[in-house]
């Protein structure tokens, strides 16, 4: 539904997100017929949607989507609609990783998805809780969530679905989407960062990649599991899901892998552009390390030779010879120079 009372920000690609419910905690519902694109539906047209007998709905389905920011929403949905306790169990976990677990002929799902104006921070990722049923899919979020937008906007602008599977299947490929553009960019940002590096300016963004990796890290930890929770519902799939519905969830399955495998890869080339700067940062090390020591090595004859003539004893040679000092100094400069000479043939490349 459109709350009139909700907030409302453009997003870059002309998607809305409403960050306001209304007094049961809906941010938006929608109603669809079969073969006609989805219908927004407010409080008073879901409330009058669910009590019609399931008889009667005309393979009608409804997608309801709740904010857990809203205190009333888990008691509204408790009130009316007929969800399993795993479903509001998850409102209340801690998931560290995702589950999809089939609960009597419906579907319950946990996924992890970023949030809308995610921006690289490990911090921007928050759960989505799924139910999935014959005519009903109930989603709900805490913070709003990239994918979720994306798909609203997607029935939005008239895009069909036949079944909540149909739903579920787009809001998996939405969301492998919205990974697909976190890893391009931060490939973008690798290649910049790795740039740098070639041309020996790239120590000044050790910070940078850190980061990229601590976010790739925690997004691969996260949504890796989803395929593999996938693969095992098409293994043994409720009955009521179409062969159709079955290849596109299968279909969203082997893209989401697909992405986490790039995903993957990258985190390895970040991990090796590390590995090439702490090596880079050894040796300009031991670069200095060197000079200091040669700087240490050559300055050894002159204090040998000063402390030498500096004792104040008798027989100090050349101490009466009027080109004494030139001598002297002569000598030390001659051999300080062939031992520069022979040390600076041997530095490190």
């Amino acid at each position: 539904m459109t709350n009139p009372d909700s907030q409302q920000r453009p997003h870059a690609d002309g998607m809305e997100t409403q960050y306001g419910s209304d007094q049961s905690g809906l941010v938006h519902g929608f109603l669809f017929q079969p073969d006609i694109p989805g219908e927004p539906a407010d409080f008073h047209t879901v409330c009058a949607w669910l009590q019609e007998p399931v008889n009667e709905r005309d393979g009608s389905f409804a997608w309801l989507h709740f904010s857990l920011a809203n205190a009333g929403s888990e008691r509204w949905m408790r009130s009316n609609l007929d969800l399993p306790d795993s479903f509001f169990s998850a409102l209340h976990e801690n998931i560290v990783s995702t589950r999809l677990e089939q609960e009597g002929i419906a579907l319950v799902a946990v996924v992890h998805d970023v949030l809308f104006d995610f921006s690289f921070d490990p911090n921007q990722v928050s759960t989505v809780i799924l139910f999935v049923g014959p005519r009903l899919m109930v989603s709900a979020r805490l913070k709003p969530l990239r994918s979720i937008d994306r798909l609203r906007a997607g029935v939005k602008a008239g895009a069909l679905f036949q079944s909540p599977v149909d739903l579920l299947s787009h809001l998996l490929r939405d969301q492998a989407a919205a990974l697909v553009d976190i890893v391009r960019q931060s490939t973008l940002r690798v290649d910049s960062i790795e740039d740098d590096l070639l041309a020996a300016r790239g120590l000044s963004r050790r910070r940078d990649l850190g980061a990229l990796r601590r976010v790739l890290v925690r997004l691969q930890r996260l949504l890796a599991p989803e395929p593999a929770a996938l693969f095992r519902l098409l293994s043994r799939p409720p009955g009521w899901i179409s062969a159709d519905d079955l290849q596109e969830l299968r279909e969203s399955a082997e893209e989401f892998s697909s992405v986490v495998a790039d995903s993957a890869s990258l985190v390895e080339r970040v991990k090796l552009l590390q590995e090439e700067q702490s090596a880079w940062v050894n040796e300009q090390t031991n670069r200095t390390l060197f000079t200091l020591t040669m700087v240490t090595v050559l300055a050894v004859p002159i204090n040998l030779v000063a402390g030498l003539f500096g004792m104040n004893v008798g027989g100090i040679p050349f101490g009466q010879h009027p080109y004494g000092f030139a001598v002297v100094a002569a000598g030390v400069l001659a051999f300080t120079g062939l031992v520069a000479l022979l040390a600076f043939q041997h530095r490190p490349k």
